[in-house]
């Protein structure tokens, strides 16, 4: 995953000239840097995907990168409704999963950033599902969110599973703004 792009990549990405792109830089539209002693010019991979959102321009091959993707595994129509309501489309891809199986399956094809267990699927299934996940190398950075249901108690397992765990009823918007950091902390170390 690139990280800094030249003019010359960024016009390919935005299919225009290199020029149009030396362009944005000199007024100040799209921010980077110059490498020290010459003219050339780099431009940060945020400061890009930044750029093409905020003049609604397609993120191309970037998309994929610059979306968040965030799993919900067994969760009822509630939890994911509450959560969809709090997490934008543009910045997040959204998948539901009501099984291990299936969440198997959904992540092998959507490599979430982030996955969303419901303990009220099941404690032992819930767990089964953690640790399947950071057992597999393509996972192990993945960040994972526990669901503990009122009448579960956290002692009794691994917390060290979870990078976080929200009680029920929960705040949607503040589990929401936590995925969001846990992701945003991910993708900057990527």
């Amino acid at each position: 995953m690139r990280t800094i792009f030249t003019t010359g990549q960024v016009a390919k990405i935005c299919k225009v000239a290199p020029r149009t792109v030396s362009k944005w830089f000199d007024s100040g539209r799209l921010r980077g840097y110059r490498i020290p002693g010459s003219q050339d010019r780099r431009i940060p991979r945020e400061h890009l995907v930044r750029f093409l959102k905020e003049h609604g321009m397609p993120l191309g091959e970037l998309e994929d990168e610059a979306m968040g993707k965030l799993l919900i595994v067994g969760a009822d129509q509630q939890v994911q409704s509450s959560l969809a309501e709090m997490i934008s489309p543009e910045d997040f891809k959204l998948e539901h999963a009501s099984s291990g199986f299936e969440a198997g399956i959904q992540a092998e094809s959507l490599h979430p950033d982030c996955v969303v267990i419901d303990f009220a699927m099941g404690r032992n299934e819930a767990l089964m599902i953690a640790q399947n996940l950071k057992k597999n190398n393509e996972y192990t950075d993945t960040v994972l969110v526990g669901l503990l249901s009122d009448d579960d108690n956290a002692s009794g397992f691994d917390r060290t599973l979870f990078n976080e765990t929200f009680r029920k009823p929960f705040d949607a918007a503040l589990l929401a703004e936590r995925i969001k950091t846990l992701v945003g902390r991910k993708k900057q170390l990527a």
